[in-house]
């Protein structure tokens, strides 16, 4: 009987869109090979979202404090602030891995090819969390999302999808 105890059904974890996001990147500043890896700012010069449930534009000042680590594994450490298109602000952070084969690490440096590059060919996943003051987009203060991201020319782009 005590194993019964200890084992749960729980419900399968289903997700639904919640927003496509492209941000505009400012050039990226990097600080250097510090004790944990190569610590890059890749600036948010702007940008849009756009989903069902809400849409608006990425606030330019924000970035990714990303981290290459000595692996070869960038850490990513993103904060932005977004603005939908009723003028709520948003509060949105989020972790996240961005794993390069060893084959395509010279084509993603490569200014013009690495555009191309399919997202298929590389992990890229994120967990964005958000935070607001905003009582019409207070639900957003307790979900869980998982994002998966690709380049494209001039920044980057994700599509956010909420945990249910």
């Amino acid at each position: 009987m005590a194993a019964d105890l200890r084992t749960k059904a729980v419900d399968e974890i289903r997700m639904t869109h919640l927003f496509d996001m492209v941000a505009d990147l400012d050039p990226r500043l990097d600080f250097g090979a510090g004790p944990l890896g190569r610590r890059v700012l890749f600036g948010a010069a702007g940008g849009t979202f756009d989903g069902p449930r809400l849409r608006g534009t990425v606030v330019p000042g924000g970035g990714d404090w990303a981290l290459f680590r000595p692996d070869g594994v960038m850490a990513l450490d993103v904060r932005l602030t977004l603005r939908t298109d009723d003028g709520e602000l948003l509060y949105m952070t989020y972790g996240g891995r961005w794993v390069i084969p060893p084959e395509l690490k010279a084509d993603m440096t490569d200014p013009v090819k690495r555009h191309r590059i399919g997202p298929a060919h590389y992990y890229f996943r994120t967990n964005p969390l958000f935070e607001t003051g905003s009582e019409r987009y207070a639900w957003l203060n307790d979900i869980v999302c998982v994002g998966s991201g690709y380049l494209v020319d001039g920044g980057i782009a994700y599509s956010i999808s909420q945990v249910m």
